[in-house]
């Protein structure tokens, strides 16, 4: 299969379009999804998903699957990450303790059409930029540029052999060599020195307290709560451990677990089971561990079932195939009927508030995502595919940047019926 046949079939223009079906009730997936979360927590995901259109899109992953859905796909496959908003990039410290940029959330992970992400990237862009008040042009021209990112970068993969773009990796001292401008390039050393300060070691007195010579959880119902089964993490524990690498697994053998706490994260995660795992190994020294509750991913019902028996090991295995360097202390564990993956919590995690930024910091930072979207789908597909799909001229970069366009504003849309429908308690 060579990639520039496929245009016979899926010219690159068709990426442009975005037609809504006439049963589209994207309400009605959303109702579906909160029926299954935790009940207590919904108002918490209703009221930040009701922020703004940029939050709202950021947790719909489910609706905007179900219109990609719809769409003409070029019959190119990789591992995607599901959901590659601009909020799913960021900066983290790679086993070696190197500051690396990648794609940093696996939810929906699933192996699915390339072009999807890309498009949902695209369209974050502009409402990340929209939310900020930036023009409209200078959106768009983030938005482009992001586009071109991607086709120049994956043809540059495509040219390179399978083991150089396997163990290729953005430092991010190679984003602030990148970057586009001197304001983007003071914001790259702003993140790479905050996130040598964003550590669990730095967090723990802020979350924790001694009780009785113990260290626990402070309580901040309902976004942390302290789970009072004692029993429920060692029994995480043991599971968890049996998914590790030897070296990992013989490192966290030498820790207890001595408290966990249900925390609520993020947009889209808000209602499923979300935990912290406080740890300490014989000598007194903590590791944080976070647990996130793993479903089927939200593509699923559009792309068919996974190899993955469980849903965390779909996700840990999707993380370990498209990052660059993952959390040596990626695992998973299915215990009490709940499945969950676990990792690392905040080590040296860098990431800007992305609806905060300037036009030339947005087109900066998009076009870094894009990069790094490029790299992931390279090391987990065949770019030679996606490169000669896109080729070297404009023409798969204008479609995107109309799509993004369009996606916008139906998701705009979408958000005020959404709001209309939480004020009228409509939402379950």
């Amino acid at each position: 299969m060579d990639g520039r046949t496929l245009r016979l079939a899926v010219p690159r223009s068709a990426h442009a379009v975005w037609e809504a079906a006439p049963d589209r009730d994207p309400l009605a997936i959303l109702r579906a999804i909160f029926a299954t979360l935790i009940p207590e927590l919904v108002p918490a995901r209703i009221d930040r998903m009701s922020r703004s259109p940029f939050t709202f899109y950021r947790g719909s992953a489910a609706v905007m699957g179900a219109d990609l859905a719809t769409l003409p796909r070029s019959g190119i496959e990789t591992q995607i990450s599901g959901d590659a908003h601009i909020a799913n990039f960021g900066g983290y410290a790679s086993p070696e303790r190197r500051l690396v940029f990648d794609v940093n959330d696996f939810d929906e992970t699933v192996r699915g059409p390339w072009a999807w992400e890309v498009k949902r990237l695209a369209t974050s862009i502009l409402l990340a930029g929209r939310e900020r008040g930036l023009r409209e042009r200078a959106c768009t021209i983030a938005v482009r540029t992001a586009m071109e990112t991607y086709r120049d970068r994956i043809a540059e993969y495509a040219a390179r052999p399978a083991i150089d773009v396997w163990y290729a990796a953005i430092e991010l001292s190679g984003a602030v060599r990148t970057a586009l401008d001197d304001r983007a390039r003071r914001t790259w050393l702003r993140a790479e020195r905050d996130a040598k300060r964003k550590t669990a070691f730095a967090l723990l007195p802020k979350i924790t307290e001694l009780v009785d010579g113990k260290r626990r959880f402070i309580e901040d119902p309902p976004l942390l709560e302290r789970v009072e089964d004692p029993e429920y993490g060692r029994r995480v524990l043991a599971a968890y451990l049996s998914t590790l690498r030897e070296d990992a697994r013989l490192l966290l053998e030498r820790f207890a677990v001595v408290d966990i706490a249900r925390k609520v994260v993020g947009v889209g995660s808000v209602g499923t089971w979300c935990a912290l795992m406080l740890l300490l190994d014989g000598d007194g020294n903590p590791l944080l561990l976070q647990l996130k509750e793993a479903r089927a991913s939200a593509l699923e019902p559009f792309v068919g079932a996974q190899v993955s028996a469980l849903p965390g090991e779909r996700v840990v295995n999707g993380q370990r195939v498209m990052q660059a360097a993952s959390d040596a202390f990626l695992g998973w564990a299915d215990v009490d009927g709940r499945c969950v993956y676990v990792r690392q919590y905040r080590d040296m995690k860098a990431a800007p508030d992305v609806a905060s930024l300037e036009d030339d910091e947005l087109r900066d930072y998009g076009a870094h995502c894009a990069w790094a979207l490029a790299r992931a789908h390279a090391r987990a597909g065949d770019p030679r595919l996606i490169a000669g799909y896109i080729g070297r001229s404009s023409a798969f970069v204008t479609a995107v940047t109309a799509f993004a366009a369009a996606y916008a504003e139906q998701t705009t849309r979408d958000h005020a019926q959404f709001v209309a429908a939480a004020a009228a308690k409509e939402l379950g």
